[in-house]
């Protein structure tokens, strides 16, 4: 048995499993309707007004008709619950997730889970060993998700990635982005696709660890147990509403931190479920 079938079928098995623990049916999407479905989904997700979109139904059908990825969860009735999308990175063994989402109110079953699962799959099946997707550093929970429970881990940042930001939910915040690289033949990813995440709890330090205090005066960077620790808020989305001053001197003061660590050679490993990011040498990879 080879190591790539072996492996393939890993992947293949484990998305099954957490498709049928999340309660949903996950599979390739290559119908119109679908398309549509998907699209309507992303706008609720994204709080976007009437008329707006996250992802037109007429790329998806363009990134489907390509050979490229487009995923949808639907429940046991048949209505869809979450969707992907991916692209393949030209000349490389690397594919792209452009966007992924869970219709609102399910976010604790596990479809978002299932939904990464399966273009895993999708990917060892097509000899791609890695995905890359950017995501905000300051929404925390989709920061462990991406690197506690999936094994993905990011050295990059971007400054205001997409230009400002539409919509309810992003509250015209500037878009900076962090790159999440997951390789998908890592032991890393193989466990947690398991259900076995990367354990992350929040740094024990003394006052004298702290490098940095955050805008709501408590410590916001710190080294501690042989890795530096970058804390952020709890619930962003909610702050940009109620005061969306201090959440952009929060935008600031994360920028700054993940820029100099970054450039100095660290590497994003984790995120504790409180939001404080573990970050170690590691170097580019």
């Amino acid at each position: 048995m080879s190591q790539k079938w072996s492996l393939t079928q890993q992947a293949e098995t484990a998305a099954l499993v957490a498709a049928e623990s999340a309660g949903a049916v996950v599979s390739d999407e290559s119908s119109l309707a679908g398309f549509l479905e998907i699209e309507a989904l992303f706008s609720r997700v994204w709080l976007l007004p009437p008329g707006e979109s996250a992802i037109p139904s007429e790329l998806l059908r363009s990134i489907s008709h390509a050979g490229c990825n487009v995923t949808a969860a639907r429940d046991q009735a048949g209505r869809i619950i979450g969707a992907a999308a991916a692209i393949v990175t030209p000349q490389s063994s690397s594919m792209y997730s452009l966007i992924a989402g869970v219709a609102p109110g399910i976010s604790d079953r596990g479809v978002g889970f299932a939904l990464k699962q399966h273009q895993r799959a999708w990917g060892l099946a097509r000899d791609l060993t890695e995905m890359t997707w950017t995501f905000d550093p300051l929404v925390s929970r989709n920061a462990r998700f991406n690197l506690s429970k999936l094994g993905a881990h990011a050295n990059e940042y971007v400054v205001d990635f997409y230009g400002p930001m539409q919509g309810e939910m992003n509250a015209n915040d500037e878009s900076d982005r962090l790159v999440a690289v997951w390789p998908l033949t890592s032991a890393e990813a193989t466990a947690c696709s398991e259900d076995r995440p990367i354990a992350v709890d929040r740094p024990s330090y003394s006052p004298s660890d702290v490098l940095q205090e955050g805008p709501d005066g408590n410590p916001v960077l710190v080294s501690a147990n042989g890795a530096l620790w970058c804390r952020v808020p709890t619930d962003i989305v909610a702050l940009r509403a109620q005061n969306p001053e201090v959440a952009a001197e929060w935008r600031r003061r994360i920028r700054s931190i993940f820029t100099d660590v970054f450039a100095s050679g660290q590497i994003a490993r984790g995120v504790s479920r409180d939001g404080w990011y573990r970050i170690e040498p590691g170097g580019t990879e």
